[in-house]
């Protein structure tokens, strides 16, 4: 009788078999075959599982849970909340399993840490033992050549090239026109009935930034640049399902957008050089057209985009967070609102504008930012992946698996912070307010350091200066948060500013 061959490749092996039926419609042999594929299959998924749930290792793992194979626990990581204490996916594994635990995230095998001990060290080996280094997902967000995805030389280039920007000289220089934008914008506010601080906020910061950045004027441009920023935040923390309609399709699509108006104003810069150099694109320019440069085109988009969207969004969330605390704590408001009334009492011309010394000594601002940057946790995790085995307290963390750092279990750890929930800047009083330190990332840490950590600070401080000196502020609506994992606003929160000088 003819023989039918039937291939099977088994998913988890990759083992190809051979399967000879009689080539024949009898219903009986064809149950036959198909319960053998059947039986094959199943054998096949089920090694396959146990694989995934049991990886293999030079050592001991921490205890944790894969979950299933490719979605893991993302969608238990993604899943909404609105404590601002530290995010449940984290506090009940922590709970379950300690402070360092093993778990699958965005289809890739990862260690969470909550160790302040181990995320330091972390820190500081990069490039040595661990390296900064984000999933697939977020890598096709912010380009494969962003700041997150370089190392070594490369990185450290592109970091000098933005502290030409926001490094100690050019955040002097930058002092008055910081100040001038916030007058300006509270004094528009203070006319209007109600204000959507979060949005508000992020549109001062975008327009002042793009200007520096790229001199992008939204009033004159035929584009509107923040829009697609706008379509890209939305999907920025979401389920990675590439699909039309979902988040993150319209997440892409809106980098896409803002990407192809970046690559448009570079082919006209370069087509039409400007005789005076007067942004940072112009900056990148000149770097991309000296002889021997490592810059490409690529690297040069990538970092103009990440610049852009990190100046505005995190410091936006961040500042109306702020806002949000004056209004929760007047004891808060009024200490700070008598560290720049006496700013402004010591100027021979108190209608002057804010000097380099005169920032440097807002002691109670810093303490405060830094209060707020500790129970905001913009960044509710950070992404690194170890390039050797790394044993730890009896535990092995594997050359190439993921390594997520979580500041929040940092930051609200009552070890460390008493009453960790409560704002109370006070708390750093005698402290060091450095951007980073073992109990405080922020910024996060090590050779890793947010660039923009300075810029974004001066410009809360200098923002909290306009405030209190001339304006009065009450709550109209809103101000509620949530964690997805990061930080919003779905209600938005809206206020009222009245000047102190007609009230």
């Amino acid at each position: 009788m003819p023989l039918a061959t039937c291939l099977f490749k088994d998913p988890s092996y990759g083992m190809v078999y051979q399967i000879h039926t009689p080539n024949t419609c009898n219903p009986l042999t064809m149950m036959w075959a198909l319960s053998i594929l059947a039986s094959l299959l199943l054998i096949g998924i089920t090694r396959w599982v146990y694989r995934w749930r049991n990886p293999k290792c030079n050592g001991t793992l921490p205890p944790g849970s894969m979950a299933f194979p490719l979605l893991g626990e993302t969608l238990q990581f993604l899943k909404p909340n609105i404590t601002s204490d530290i995010p449940p996916f984290i506090k009940d594994r922590t709970r379950k399993y300690g402070p360092i635990f093993k778990t699958s995230l965005f289809g890739q095998p990862v260690i969470v840490s909550t160790d302040a001990e181990l995320n330091y060290f972390v820190f500081q080996q990069e490039g040595q033992l661990f390296q900064s280094s984000y999933p697939d997902t977020f890598v096709r967000i912010f380009g494969r050549q962003n700041l997150s995805t370089l190392h070594g030389f490369m990185y450290k280039y592109l970091k000098n090239m933005v502290l030409t920007l926001v490094g100690h000289e050019g955040l002097k220089k930058m002092l008055p026109e910081i100040e001038q934008v916030a007058r300006r914008k509270l004094g528009l506010w203070s006319t209007q009935n109600s204000i959507e601080l979060k949005d508000a906020t992020a549109r001062m910061i975008f327009d002042f930034t793009a200007k520096k950045l790229i001199s992008h004027d939204p009033e004159k441009s035929s584009e509107n640049l923040r829009e697609n920023f706008d379509a890209f935040i939305r999907g920025l923390i979401s389920l990675p399902l590439d699909i039309p309609g979902t988040a993150y399709h319209k997440c892409l699509k809106g980098r896409e957008r803002a990407m192809q108006m970046l690559k448009n104003m570079l082919k006209e810069r370069r087509e039409n050089p400007r005789k005076n150099p007067s942004d940072f694109y112009d900056y990148v320019i000149e770097e991309l057209q000296k002889e021997g440069t490592i810059l490409t085109e690529a690297i040069a988009l990538d970092l103009m985009f990440v610049l852009i969207f990190a100046s505005f969004e995190t410091t936006s969330l961040a500042l109306t967070l702020a806002i949000k605390f004056l209004s929760d704590y007047p004891s808060v408001l009024k200490r700070l609102t008598e560290e720049h009334e006496a700013i402004l009492r010591n100027r021979e011309d108190p209608d002057s504008g804010l000097t380099w010394e005169e920032y440097r000594s807002m002691t109670y601002t810093f303490q405060f930012i830094n209060e707020t940057a500790r129970l905001a946790n913009i960044a509710p995790v950070l992404f690194r992946k170890a390039l050797k085995d790394y044993h730890f307290k009896g535990y092995t963390i594997p050359a190439g698996w993921g390594l997520i750092i979580c500041p929040p279990a940092v930051h609200l750890n009552p070890d460390t912070y008493e009453d960790p929930l409560i704002f109370n800047p006070s708390r750093w009083e005698g402290l060091e307010t450095s951007n980073a330190s073992k109990h405080f990332m922020a910024f996060g840490g090590g050779m890793r350091l947010c660039v923009g950590a300075d810029f974004a600070k001066m410009q809360m401080a200098v923002f909290l200066h306009c405030l209190t000196t001339k304006y009065s502020l009450q709550e109209i609506g809103g101000g509620d948060t949530i964690r997805s994992p990061g930080l919003q606003f779905p209600n938005g929160y809206h206020i009222q500013l009245a000047s102190k000088e007609t009230a």
